[in-house]
């Protein structure tokens, strides 16, 4: 080995302290002492257990959802008292309204391990097969985007899911074999934001549908008080309040809000959360009274100012904000639909006499919902 390559690995003590001097280092990474400094690149323990802590485990500490925390209980209480496995879970709802946490907390309540993994990486029937052949019994198999599986995966998974064995092709051609598999008996819960992309016999397939519906603010904001309490955040209520009315009904966007509003008053309002810090915080993050940001004011934009309200094919409006039509689809439209802003006919997408009012111009006659 050559003296530069001995001179690369033989090192003694800190090279970038004998560098840069003690003080330098010190500055850029903390000294030899030990001490850690107000910014550290390493992971802090205390943020992380924070972080994975704003998932509720159980249903009791579930927030919101009533009706399928009922039903849900009735399904695994009874599965309990009869000590057998619950029947296939499917969890169908939009992005971020708990349905991982939800299938987490299943395993959770039964007291059984969970695997996950998600539809795009089921690829070949025998990635299925390695996940089933190492399940044991009772445990939770929770597959998300379910409705993206492929189809050889998907006619593997209805054996599974009835009659608790796989048969797995080995070889090619006129000598392939097939050997049975038997699966010990096992929940799986599915969740997928397409339901309707599902086909008919994996629906038929499944015990129980969960359909999980947007939070209402009150919900929300009880959502916020427990996510900053864990942080140990000093929010007012008012200022939750805020934040919830502008998350969209859903948690994940309320808890990620959270967090930028914690940074803004970390800056600016020495760490503590009111009213006021929360509305400069979410300007200053471009987030508006109805909780629309700056895509979805500009497909607004777009429909209203570039098309006259329309009607106008998604193809237009993606191709006016810069975007794929399937973000638009997908990202924007459901709220903006929800929130009375756009109507969907058969000729395109129309913008509703809110939407007109919401960037600050007056509706013209026959507008809907004039």
């Amino acid at each position: 080995m050559s003296d530069i390559e001995r001179t690369e690995f033989n090192v003694s003590g800190n090279p970038f302290r004998d560098s840069l001097g003690g003080e330098a280092n010190d500055h850029f990474g903390g000294g030899g002492n030990g001490v850690q400094r107000d910014v550290d690149a390493r992971a802090q323990v205390e943020e992380a257990d924070a972080e994975s802590n704003l998932r509720p485990k159980s249903l009791g500490e579930f927030i919101g959802q009533p009706k399928v925390r009922e039903q849900l209980d009735l399904v695994l209480s009874g599965a309990r008292g009869r000590n057998v496995t619950p029947d296939h879970i499917l969890l169908s709802g939009p992005p971020g309204l708990g349905k991982t946490t939800m299938a987490m907390i299943i395993a959770q309540e039964m007291g059984s391990s969970l695997r996950m993994t998600s539809g795009p990486a089921l690829i070949r029937a025998g990635d299925l097969a390695a996940m089933l052949s190492n399940l044991l019994e009772g445990d939770v198999l929770f597959i998300d985007e379910i409705h993206r599986i492929a189809r050889p995966v998907e006619e593997m998974l209805y054996m599974a899911m009835e009659d608790f064995r796989i048969d797995v092709i080995v070889g090619k051609g006129p000598g392939a074999t097939s050997i049975p598999l038997e699966i010990p008996p096992f929940t799986l819960v599915g969740a997928t934001t397409r339901s309707g992309m599902l086909t008919g016999p994996l629906r038929d397939r499944f015990g129980f549908t969960a359909q999980m519906e947007f939070y209402e603010v009150e919900d929300l904001t009880k959502v916020v008080t427990r996510a900053a309490g864990i942080l140990g955040v000093d929010i007012s209520p008012e200022a939750a309040v805020e934040i919830a009315s502008r998350s969209r009904g859903t948690p994940r966007i309320a808890n990620r809000l959270l967090r930028r509003v914690r940074d803004f008053a970390d800056v600016h309002s020495g760490g503590v959360i009111d009213l006021g810090a929360a509305k400069a915080a979410l300007i200053v993050f471009d987030v508006d009274e109805l909780g629309l940001d700056r895509l979805d004011r500009a497909v607004l934009t777009a429909l209203v100012k570039g098309h006259g309200g329309g009607p106008v094919g998604v193809n237009s409006l993606a191709l006016a904000v810069g975007e794929e039509p399937s973000t638009v689809e997908e990202v924007c439209e459901p709220y903006l639909v929800r929130a009375g802003m756009i109507a969907r006919t058969s000729r395109g997408r129309v913008a509703t006499a809110r939407a007109w009012r919401h960037l600050g111009l007056q509706p013209p006659e026959g507008t809907i919902g004039e």
